[in-house]
């Protein structure tokens, strides 16, 4: 509850921040959509992340017997990009957003908001192990490796937010073709990973899951051009609680970090039919 106080502090401090540029403007960017409606936008894109060490705790009383935390276990991503154009589109880390903007508040949007990030503990680091293993109890440094622990979320983190965008406009042409805003969104949503795990050897990696949530702010600037196209790019500072994630057998890992987000994505919008 404190992460996310402390997010939407952040997200009204930069609205009014920003807010005498957008009341001095002579143009709304209403203009740039037929009078009286709103707009629907898609964007697709992809992502780079760096995340805050983690400690990791480890589970399973039924069919194993273990229970120990790893503590500061730092972290990568995997973005993929020097390889996007040999390969499918999908694997590298994306990003996609669905939004609205509102007829009588044009600066306003809804968006459903998500981003495929990959997160890898990496291995042959040296950590802390607290705990019991097999009725042995343990308070020692010890190293990552596949035959005791691999343990990532490469086939998605997957932070799935809905988020409040608000758009401030700060440069535009005298025809509105072509406008330049800065954008802040603030949001909260479900965790939705699949993980690939190995714990003393075996591996678990089958299944999409609700492991938790995730809070963030997003800002960024967007430059509209064309009236129907846009490019958007963006920081995103976001805490996720991941409070279960699957292993082998009836074992269960939970973690929790902050992570640093840079998105950049390419968008199409269209004006609403009806309202």
């Amino acid at each position: 509850m404190t992460s996310m106080r402390f997010i939407i502090l952040l997200f009204l401090v930069c609205t009014q921040a920003i807010a005498q540029e957008t009341n001095s403007s002579l143009y709304s960017s209403a203009s740039m959509s037929k009078e009286g409606k709103g707009k629907f936008y898609i964007s697709f894109g992809y992502n780079l992340d760096w995340y805050t060490p983690s400690d990791i705790h480890f589970k399973n009383n039924k069919g194993d017997n273990y229970d120990f935390t790893l503590y500061d276990v730092k972290s990568k991503d995997y973005p993929g990009i020097k390889d996007i154009f040999h390969q499918n589109i999908s694997i590298p880390q994306y990003s996609y957003r669905l939004g609205y903007y509102f007829s009588k508040h044009p600066d306003w949007a809804v968006e459903i908001n998500y981003d495929h990030t990959k997160y890898i503990a990496i291995q042959d680091q040296t950590v802390r192990l607290k705990g019991q293993i097999h009725d042995v109890w343990y308070d020692t440094d010890t190293v990552l490796h596949r035959d005791f622990i691999q343990y990532e979320h490469t086939n998605g983190a997957n932070y799935f937010m809905l988020n409040a965008v608000r758009r401030f406009s700060l440069l535009h042409s005298p025809n509105t073709k072509h406008w330049l805003s800065a954008i802040a969104k603030v949001g909260a949503g479900p965790v939705v990973p699949r993980s690939d795990t190995y714990i003393f050897n075996n591996r678990r990696n089958e299944i999409y899951h609700i492991a938790g949530y995730v809070t963030g702010i997003d800002l960024g600037f967007r430059y509209d051009f064309l009236r129907r196209f846009h490019i958007e790019t963006s920081g995103k500072f976001a805490y996720a609680n991941y409070s279960r994630v699957f292993l082998y057998g009836d074992g269960n890992a939970r973690q929790h970090w902050f992570s640093f987000e840079y998105i950049f994505t390419l968008g199409y919008q269209f004006d609403a039919l009806i309202f």
